[in-house]
């Protein structure tokens, strides 16, 4: 089976960042950081999450080592559903906002014949709606990698609001279903973790210059 302990990496993908107007213009020249304020859920305890900068400030990584949902004859109940909230605190130069383009999720799976597993993730503001959760859905037989990406339209990104202080929320969830396998017999399982740490999710900034202020 997949081990699960892994150390974080940081291999970051490209957002070809649209241009022409404030929304999407390029990324701030002063480098952000990013605070874990609170990390809570079954999927991914304390030590066992990872936040990562790309040095051109578009976009950062989430690497998971314990993240893992199972079914199968070593596996409790509760196995068949993972969760992990995370509650940031994104430090973004002065005069810029930013929202979320698009996320890339990545993982490995493990699915006999029958079963079949779900990732699902949504993301917002603190104090704003929170966004719909999207779902990607796998079925077995497989045993191989895994990706999934979600992208929001231009128009629909929603920015964090100019001259506020609100923490951006995550919430991800892995869930795997026997189906008609056996799970007396055989596991299944879906992982967002890898054996090398190569294996991360990456979510893509949009950039936005903020008005002046009157």
């Amino acid at each position: 089976m997949l081990n699960t302990l892994a150390a974080a990496a940081l291999a970051m993908s490209t957002i070809i960042i649209p241009t022409g107007g404030a929304a999407g213009d390029t990324a701030p020249p002063d480098h952000i950081t990013i605070d874990v304020v609170t990390i809570n859920g079954s999927g991914c305890k304390v030590g066992t999450a990872a936040i990562a900068v790309s040095p051109d400030n578009k976009a950062f990584t989430v690497t998971y080592s314990d993240f893992l949902a199972q079914v199968g004859p070593q596996a409790l109940a509760t196995d068949s559903r993972k969760n992990c909230q995370l509650n940031l605190r994104v430090n973004v130069p002065s005069g810029f906002t930013y929202g979320i383009a698009s996320t890339d999720y990545r993982g490995f799976a493990h699915l006999e014949r029958g079963a079949t597993a779900l990732e699902r993730a949504n993301y917002y503001f603190q104090g704003m709606s929170q966004t719909a959760y999207k779902q990607h859905g796998f079925k077995g037989p497989m045993n191989e990698d895994w990706q999934a990406t979600d992208t929001t339209a231009v128009a629909a990104i929603v920015y964090h609001p100019c001259g506020e202080k609100r923490n951006f929320n995550i919430n991800t969830e892995l869930r795997v279903a026997a189906g008609t396998s056996d799970p007396t017999k055989v596991t299944s399982f879906i992982s967002m973790d890898s054996t090398d740490g190569s294996i991360e999710t990456t979510y893509h900034f949009a950039w936005k210059i903020c008005p002046p202020k009157p």
